[in-house]
């Protein structure tokens, strides 16, 4: 019951078994949550028919329609807590993640890290099969969200991240307020602000082969509007008080925040 990797879901059935398979085959007692937002596709019913063949390592739980991304791990979040897991992972469905850089994030994050991020922008990470326009969206909105919030992380919108029980136990989840792929960037802004050393590891993330890409407009500008509303908030006093379930007084509950953008 140490480490939980939660995979949220929406019309996955071409990766959803090949994924958990590879997760487990792993064998390094990593337990998987698949998260459905009711896909129409049949993806929980694929994962119901695991549950007899991974018994006590996999688990899916179902709602009742798409709900959006933050939700869904926020949700994943607060089981995993119920359930006494040490080090939750956030992982996407479709191959764009590689199982095998689970363990890296989690010895980042048993070596002292907070938050571990799979990066794709520090040295050494990469990023394979995605168009060029695409490849420019994505390196745009992270350096729009470090000018505009001066979080000194390299890949602020990265799905691929293993989170501490203390950092998710000191987050007040309630007052996370997005929902789509700006939810990653308030999560990681959050714990830099609460003082949790965050550092990011290095990762090839590969475009996926199947099923349809997630990205519409309207998460596009829930970022954009997002990392504004993210910065403005930060500037009152209260913003740290706000987003902890922990009393923060005179004395240093919180240090300061720092970071390590990479790892040596």
């Amino acid at each position: 019951m140490e480490k939980l990797v939660i995979i949220p879901t929406y019309n996955e059935k071409e990766n959803i078994a090949a994924i958990i398979n590879a997760v487990i085959s792993l064998q390094q007692d990593y337990h998987i949550l698949v998260i459905d937002d009711n896909s129409p596709d049949g993806t929980a019913q694929i994962v119901q028919s695991l549950l007899c063949i991974y018994p006590g390592q996999l688990f899916l739980e179902q709602r009742q329609g798409k709900l959006g991304l933050g939700t869904a791990y926020i949700y994943g979040f607060k089981w995993a807590l119920n359930n006494g897991y040490s080090y939750i992972f956030e992982m996407d469905a479709d191959f764009s993640h590689n199982p095998k850089d689970l363990e890296r994030l989690y010895i980042t994050c048993k070596k002292g890290a907070g938050v571990a991020i799979g990066s794709r922008y520090v040295k050494g990470g990469a990023v394979e099969n995605w168009p060029t326009n695409r490849i420019m969206l994505s390196k745009g909105a992270s350096l729009y969200t470090r000018m505009i919030t001066w979080m000194p992380v390299k890949d602020p919108t990265a799905g691929f991240v293993c989170y501490t029980r203390k950092v998710l136990e000191t987050l007040n989840f309630e007052s996370i307020s997005f929902v789509g792929y700006a939810f990653q960037i308030e999560m990681k802004f959050a714990a830099w602000k609460l003082g949790f050393k965050i550092e990011e590891v290095p990762i090839t993330f590969v475009d996926r082969q199947l099923g349809a890409s997630k990205m519409s407009k309207g998460i596009i500008k829930e970022g954009i509007l997002g990392v504004l509303q993210l910065r403005w908030s930060s500037l009152f006093k209260n913003y740290r008080k706000r987003m902890t379930n922990l009393p923060i007084n005179n004395s240093p509950v919180f240090p300061s925040p720092k970071i390590l953008l990479e790892r040596e």
